[in-house]
């Protein structure tokens, strides 16, 4: 089980924040070649972020680059970054299916014969996108992830983005279920004003409570309040073991049936507990260990 709470984006061109990305605790480093990089820079980013990638630790974290679309400057950041083995590449402005498969058959061309397979991470910022995102999210088998993108999507619907977020609750909920139709992992958009600490927590855990694995962050002060928001909670610990524990039970006195409070225990339920006690373990939370 990969953990994926945080996805912090890292400018592509600030060779400080690029070296000492490492150092903030997300779990997904984002190396940012498009928003973050004007045009006349994208040629000295990506020599920075190749070097970076091969020559410095970051840790047990994914290290994830994100490309230039498809239509303007990707095969050109491809040709640089594939031969730095990063672990994921996420490409902006997915509209279809086909952008996935394009660019997976582009990553076909371009990795080394001794080279793993670099997983895929799909930004839907667009009505189109978000139409078609069940289609998008099982397009192939290199994508692993849906990224909410509420900046983009809110400017093309003609909606005020706001902090409460009103606006894309049925985006996100959208981008949440084809992801989990598709057996994949969904992340949250940004929360863009870093100085609202109470305001980030409460986002985020609402996008938690959505469905989402986790979600983006801007600044490296996001990360920590992200990651607990994310990480199971005491209640939520002590909930899943009584559930794997009464199962148990249920097991030892040869019924197929358990129940907690009353309520009966069903496949859901007690596959929700396992990945609740899994993620618990992963990150060494009290109450994870073994009874």
């Amino acid at each position: 089980m990969e953990v994926r709470r945080s996805i912090l984006f890292v400018p592509g061109n600030n060779p400080g924040m690029v070296q000492t990305a490492g150092l903030f605790g997300a779990d997904v480093l984002v190396f940012d070649l498009e928003d973050a990089v004007a045009p006349s820079e994208k040629d000295a980013a990506r020599d920075l972020v190749s070097m970076a990638l091969a020559e410095v630790d970051y840790g047990r974290v994914d290290k994830c680059v994100r490309l230039n679309s498809l239509d303007t400057f990707c095969q050109a950041d491809l040709e640089v970054i594939v031969p730095s083995c990063p672990d994921l590449l996420m490409l902006p402005k997915v509209h279809r299916a086909q952008d996935i498969v394009e660019l997976a058959g582009l990553l076909d061309g371009l990795e080394g014969p001794y080279q793993g397979k670099i997983g895929i991470l799909a930004i839907i910022e667009s009505p189109q996108g978000l139409a078609e995102a069940y289609d998008i999210a099982r397009s192939h088998e290199r994508l692993m992830g849906l990224l909410m993108g509420a900046e983009d999507y809110t400017a093309m619907v003609g909606s005020l983005r706001t902090k409460a977020g009103h606006e894309i609750a049925v985006a996100r909920s959208l981008v949440v279920n084809a992801a989990a139709a598709a057996g994949i992992e969904s992340f949250d958009a940004v929360f863009t004003d870093v100085n609202d600490e109470e305001g980030l927590a409460a986002d985020s855990l609402l996008a938690k409570n959505l469905g989402f694995t986790g979600k983006a962050a801007i600044n490296p002060r996001q990360v920590k309040t992200i990651n607990d928001a994310f990480n199971p909670s005491p209640g939520e610990i002590a909930y899943a073991r009584l559930v794997l524990k009464s199962l148990r039970q249920a097991e030892r006195e040869g019924s197929g049936v358990a129940s907690v409070g009353g309520k009966m225990v069903d496949a859901p339920v007690a596959k929700r507990a396992e990945k609740v006690m899994e993620l618990a373990e992963k990150l060494g939370l009290p109450g994870a260990g073994d009874e």
